[in-house]
């Protein structure tokens, strides 16, 4: 039997609500609205992405405190071994993509990691909402790397940084802009539609879930999914830094 219209949709958004033993409002917070000429333009927060956003800072600190109380030249605890891997990863990336340049970046690109990853990793809580799932969130990363492009940039080129906007000719210069533009917004959809679509998934499975009809459809699916769900967190979050640092690399290097 074929479903209505929007059925699905309303499936998820039940099973949603189901799961929500927090309590978090399902509806976003109006916060009122920006006047554009006669557009009006709502300013809404989605409380489980704030609320979640606040778990996924604390266990960032949190990891980031038990690695270094782990730290220890003859016997570093597990975290703190996990962390000096993370750190000689992405010490490479930057050397490779940036240079001795990006070694001032270096803090703010392990963090940058370990916070998307955190962001991602939420959502497999249990009435978890990643906050990567939201574009207000994706949106914000993308403008954190934005203007890492341009303050990278105007460090180490100065004014001479904007000449790559009139070459080859002037006449390229929307382009040059559009092209610099696209580079965040791509990486913030990327994000939000991996993230979003893993949090479909799951929602979807869980909601298969009825009874020892539905067990193998439903709960080892959903399992499988899961595990799935942990590595797609870690590929994004990587993808999302390592292109980060690829960008400003392009925007300190000399012959850009």
């Amino acid at each position: 039997m074929a479903a209505e219209p929007g059925h699905e949709v309303d499936f998820i958004t039940q099973v949603h609500h189901d799961l929500n033993w927090l309590g978090l409002p399902d509806e976003p917070w109006h916060l009122g609205d920006i006047m554009v000429g006669s557009l009006h333009i709502p300013i809404e927060v989605n409380a489980a992405t704030v609320f979640f956003t606040w778990i996924a800072m604390a266990l960032t600190i949190f990891v980031g405190v038990v690695a270094a109380r782990g730290a220890d030249v003859k016997k570093p605890g597990k975290m703190a071994s996990v962390f000096e891997m993370l750190f000689d990863l992405w010490r490479g990336m930057i050397n490779q993509s940036i240079g001795p340049k990006g070694a001032s970046m270096f803090s703010l690109v392990v963090t940058f990691f370990v916070f998307i990853l955190m962001c991602n990793l939420v959502g497999l809580l249990p009435s978890g909402v990643a906050p990567t799932a939201d574009t207000q969130t994706t949106f914000a990363f993308a403008f954190i790397t934005f203007s890492m492009i341009f303050i990278m940039g105007i460090k180490y080129k100065g004014a001479s940084y904007f000449k790559h906007y009139l070459k080859p000719y002037p006449f390229f210069l929307p382009i040059v802009i559009i092209e610099d533009l696209a580079k965040p917004l791509t990486l913030a959809f990327r994000l939000f539609g991996n993230m979003k679509g893993k949090e479909i998934m799951i929602l979807a499975l869980l909601g298969m879930i009825t009874g020892t009809a539905h067990w193998a459809g439903g709960f080892l699916a959903n399992t499988i999914w899961l595990l799935f769900s942990i590595f797609l967190s870690f590929i994004q979050a990587f993808v999302f830094t390592i292109l980060t640092v690829a960008y400003i690399g392009v925007a300190v290097d000399d012959s850009h």
